[in-house]
């Protein structure tokens, strides 16, 4: 039954009236998907901290690692959903179905804000002993979470692809790029702050209903535009084809390479026949034509080949990620012994803090598609690549973490031997999450658009699932680097005033930098799978 449904609501998103699909009639509502599900997300995630501590009565640094387990899920598990989706019931489907997930998973999290029961007794200071949240308490706070995270994670990245597809042009792909980010970026930001001002000033429950009715809004304006969608037909799972290379190199490895293209299976007779690439030779055997054999093609060899070529410039992303997820946890801490007040009576949500990374990425990236690069283009002889825009990300990270550090240090000279907040105010945060978000507008679209211009045909909605990945693992590496610092040295206590985070934040400094190097061997041995087939160097 769910079967026949996702089919005849496949063939429905395939069929247009008028007989035109794509382009950019689509875009109101892909775009107004986007926005509406980040918002329903981001009302969840960005006062998560605060509402287990304050609700759960969970300790900070133990909330702090929740926080980043559930990011790391968001942003690795969407990887799953691409494969899902290129393999076998398209972008549209995995959208949809996830979407009703999330949506479920909201709604148990608001029970969780409106049943008492369901949370342990509030903490009041002096006269109760803080109580620990019982099994089921935690099961239901956890079940939330996961189906409101998976269902998050099978939406964010397979709508960049399913928007991208609408387009042939890529200068009209690297558009809707732009303005996928900048969506997701500005959403974030109206969640981060008004839907967060709700939850802490009038009502936990208030707030999560508000993230509910987001999603709601969302999935209805998906299903709205299906009519208009152009819709790839999944080919069945690419990656069986990329193992079968594999085999076939192995099986076939005692066979002589050959200077004959017709030597070769090629992909089409309608074009010329062409050898494998001198990358990676010895897979270059399983296109070898051999009777009785099953084709492995050059295209499907070179598909191989152009994955294992990412794989080092991918591995760099995961400490350029893992320090930016340690600042966004921590920072949330930091703001929460911080003087939060602003023109008087009013006070910033500390699980508001995150949003000046937010504000800056969106503003940036509209100055730089809009002044930055156009300038560049004019003055310089070359357009700036995708690469040199990814490696400016990598030095921005690094001067963050270093602003991060210096701040912190300050904070600390501020309250020696004091338990209470005793001035300093919370904007001294701004300047380190403004670079951070200056970091980001250069590094984040910029391997979105190189991976989805690099990556195999097949594998497009896996491109930008990759970026995803190693953003997830990010998180996960993060609570490891938590967990080994407090194992080892005295950084990170509960309250954080009797700590040194700061060298938390120069230790971040250190493997960006150490990652910035291997991201530039990296850089400069590749080449753009363009210029590869062009044969200019």
């Amino acid at each position: 039954m769910a079967d026949n449904s996702v089919a005849s609501m496949d063939e429905a998103a395939r069929l247009s009236p008028n007989g035109r699909r794509g382009g950019w009639i689509t875009f109101p509502f892909i775009i107004g998907t986007m926005g509406c599900l980040t918002l329903a997300s981001g009302g969840l995630v960005a006062n998560m901290i605060v509402y287990l501590i304050q609700e759960f009565n969970i300790k900070s640094i133990s909330a702090a690692k929740i926080y980043n387990f559930v990011n790391g899920s968001i942003t690795l598990f969407p990887i799953v959903g691409a494969v899902v989706a290129d393999s076998f019931v398209g972008c549209f489907s995995v959208i949809w179905f996830s979407s009703v997930i999330s949506l479920i998973g909201t709604v148990i999290l608001v029970l969780t804000a409106a049943v008492d029961h369901l949370r342990p007794p509030a903490c009041e200071d002096g006269s109760n002993i803080c109580r620990y949240p019982s099994h089921l308490q935690f099961a239901v706070l956890y079940l939330g979470l996961a189906l409101a995270s998976l269902g998050t994670a099978g939406t964010r990245f397979t709508i960049a692809t399913m928007g991208a597809d609408q387009f042939d042009s890529p200068k009209h792909q690297g558009i809707f790029f732009n303005w996928y980010i900048f969506t997701m970026y500005t959403a974030t930001v109206v969640s981060s702050t008004a839907i967060v001002y709700v939850e802490d000033n009038f009502s936990w429950t208030w707030g999560f209903t508000i993230s509910a009715v987001a999603n709601v809004l969302g999935l209805a304006l998906l299903l709205s535009g299906r009519r208009s969608y152009r819709l790839l037909k999944p080919q069945g799972s690419p990656f069986t084809s990329l193992a079968r290379v594999a085999v076939a190199a192995v099986t076939k490895r005692k066979m002589t390479l050959s200077e004959k293209n017709e030597d070769y299976y090629q992909d089409s007779t309608k074009t010329a026949p062409r050898q494998p690439s001198h990358f990676f030779r010895f897979l270059n055997r399983a296109a070898l034509q051999r009777e009785g054999d099953r084709a492995i093609t050059v295209k499907q060899v070179e598909s191989l080949k152009g994955l294992i070529k990412l794989l080092p410039l991918w591995s760099t992303g995961l400490l350029l990620c893992t320090p930016l997820a340690i600042q966004l946890s921590l920072t949330v801490i930091q703001a929460l012994t911080m003087d939060r007040h602003l023109g008087g009576r009013f006070k910033i949500p500390a699980g508001s803090m995150p949003v000046f990374i937010l504000v800056s990425t969106s503003l940036f990236i509209f100055i730089i598609d809009r002044v930055a690069l156009p300038l560049w283009e004019r003055l310089a002889t070359r357009p700036l690549t995708l690469l040199q825009r990814v490696g400016i990300g990598h030095i921005l990270t690094i001067a963050s973490m270093a602003a991060s550090a210096a701040v912190e240090r300050k904070r600390l000279r501020s309250v020696v031997g004091k338990d209470e907040i005793v001035g300093m105010s919370a904007m001294w945060l701004v300047p380190q999450l403004a670079i951070a978000g200056l970091g980001e507008a250069f590094h984040f679209p910029g391997q979105i658009a190189l991976y989805y211009q690099e990556f195999p045909e097949t594998l497009k909605t896996t491109s930008t699932a990759a970026v995803a990945l190693f953003i997830g693992i990010a998180f996960y590496c993060s609570n490891a680097i938590i967990d080994v610092v407090r194992s080892v040295t005295t950084w990170l206590p509960d309250n954080i005033n009797d700590g040194r985070l700061d060298n938390l934040y120069w230790l971040c400094c250190v493997l960006g930098g150490l990652n910035l190097c291997y991201f530039i061997v990296c850089a400069s041995l590749y080449k753009y799978k363009i210029v590869e087939e062009s044969g200019d160097d």
